[in-house]
């Protein structure tokens, strides 16, 4: 039963544990071009974090469905050709680890496709920390719909008081909103601290290494105290 598992934090992985976002964005930008659609790169940063075939829908809404799965398909060529430029961004890892020594479990809540899943878990190498992943075999419409979020915390069996959700984008807040679990939003993802917290960010940080850094004051604390208290019964 939920009350019976370790309060979990929920992390979203483009942009928030690896720097792959403007990786995403030129990935994008090809594939429009080569689909013979021009969109600004501005455009296309301001819908990374949302599900894909809405991000295409929006940003190409006279495109043909063929063209549309066109330019999906050549996304994720180009993202994967990208692959030896991903890194880990600053204190990532030494979060995650730091979340699972507290007692919490570690709870990759990501829409990405697995294999683009796949080569950010390589990269993350943290396979020895984390309780419970998600992907995008897991729902139909992800961010910033809550389902990926739902997906989550019923993975690791918990309800929305014992989760904490950590992203990069205004759609990874709205989707913890809309799941009624608290999102703490960071700034590597390239969106401004105003816009997370207008978005509803229950607080912001500048990367994981500032969130880590400043754990105690975060809203993962509580997380925590509940964990400990678990643990003494």
């Amino acid at each position: 039963m939920p009350d019976q598992s370790r309060p979990a934090v929920l992390f979203d992985i483009d942009g928030t544990l690896v720097d792959s976002n403007y990786l995403h964005v030129q990935a994008w930008h090809r594939a429009f071009l080569a689909a013979g659609i021009d969109v600004e790169a501005w455009r296309i940063h301001r819908s990374i974090g949302m599900d894909g075939s809405t991000l295409v829908t929006s940003l190409a809404e006279q495109a043909a469905p063929d063209t549309r799965d066109r330019i999906k398909d050549l996304h994720s060529r180009f993202y994967r050709e990208s692959a030896p430029l991903l890194r880990l961004l600053p204190g990532a890892r030494g979060l995650l680890e730091r979340v699972d020594e507290l007692g919490l479990q570690v709870v990759l809540a990501t829409s990405a496709p697995e294999d683009e899943l796949a080569l950010l878990r390589e990269v993350l190498s943290s396979e020895d920390v984390v309780s419970a992943v998600t992907s995008s075999e897991d729902v139909s419409v992800a961010k910033p719909r809550p389902d990926i979020v739902e997906v989550a915390m019923r993975r690791a069996g918990v309800d929305a008081d014992r989760a904490v959700f950590v992203g990069d984008t205004v759609w990874d807040v709205q989707a913890g909103q809309r799941a009624g679990v608290a999102t703490v939003g960071l700034l590597s993802g390239g969106i401004s601290a105003a816009e997370l917290i207008d978005a509803g960010a229950a607080g912001v940080y500048r990367n994981a290494a500032d969130l880590l850094a400043g754990l105690a004051d975060s809203p993962i604390a509580a997380l925590t105290r509940a964990a400990a208290g678990q643990g003494s019964g």
